[in-house]
């Protein structure tokens, strides 16, 4: 019975997402500098318990089955890779090896297995599917134009402003900061800070359709085909109604159809008899 209430813990989703927040918790505050051997003590403990909840879920579902759910794979991995970040209680000499630290930072994603628990989520998942599927196409041309903006602004202003362009990918960067609208005006001052007023003016120019077109239309465009593909999965029930009302009319119009028809034959047959 014992063996029994301890193996349904592990196996208990809910009780095992308050170990996960409570190790992020330790994690967080040990980031922050409020270390203490209590709460040393307690990430040892989360790990192990999440080894421990790994070996039961492979015993009970089997281990095949264990890795063919997306969300035992998830648990499964972040567990084993932030295995190695226990060395650093037991030799303190490694506490500067920064792998480490990112190893056991990795815990902090087991907190996705909440999602699991969200309402509609294979229909969340399936929508933003469709929508990535139908803005495929687009997507792709809109980095063909980053792609392109950025080798003809390397190629020009590679010497002129070196902290943007030096490269084909300090220009992508470059280009892609400005369609974000995150900065713009500052790199097209860097470019044209020097240069004569008419060529100031031009290249500012250029730079502002650069940023209307990749940044105001092409970002806007994006937004709208994705949104518009995302929601357009939630008109399903309505369209399946509208279709069974559609159904529903068709019948009852071929049985009043066929009601007009005898009608027609009957008194044809009643006048036929009359003459």
């Amino acid at each position: 019975m014992k063996k029994t209430k301890i193996k349904n813990f592990f196996l208990t989703d809910t009780k095992m997402l308050i170990l996960v927040l409570i190790n992020v918790l330790i994690i967080f505050l040990q980031e922050c500098g409020l270390e203490n051997v209590i709460m040393s003590v307690v990430d040892i403990a989360c790990t192990l318990l999440f080894v421990v909840e790994m070996i039961t879920k492979q015993r009970h579902y089997g281990m095949r089955n264990y890795w063919r759910d997306g969300w035992n794979i998830l648990d499964g991995v972040v567990t084993i890779l932030s295995l190695p970040a226990l060395l650093v209680y037991f030799m303190p000499e490694l506490a500067g090896v920064k792998i480490l630290v990112v190893f056991r930072a990795l815990r902090v994603f087991k907190m996705f297995r909440a999602a699991r628990h969200f309402p509609n989520l294979k229909k969340i998942w399936n929508g933003f599917m469709l929508a990535l599927r139908q803005s495929a196409a687009f997507l792709l041309a809109y980095i063909v134009i980053i792609f392109v903006a950025a080798m003809f602004n390397s190629a020009l202003f590679s010497n002129v402003a070196p902290q943007y362009f030096a490269t084909p990918l300090d220009a992508m960067y470059a280009v892609f900061q400005m369609c974000t609208v995150e900065g713009w005006y500052e790199i097209p001052n860097a470019v044209a800070g020097n240069m004569p007023v008419v060529w100031m003016h031009c290249i500012r120019i250029y730079f502002c359709l650069i940023l209307i077109g990749g940044g105001i239309i092409g970002m806007s465009l994006i937004n709208s085909i994705f949104v518009d593909a995302m929601v357009a999965d939630n008109n399903d029930d309505l369209i399946i109604l509208l279709q069974d009302i559609k159904n529903s009319n068709d019948e009852q119009r071929r049985s009043l159809e066929e009601k007009i028809d005898n009608l027609q034959s009957e008194i044809k047959s009643l006048t036929d008899k009359k003459i």
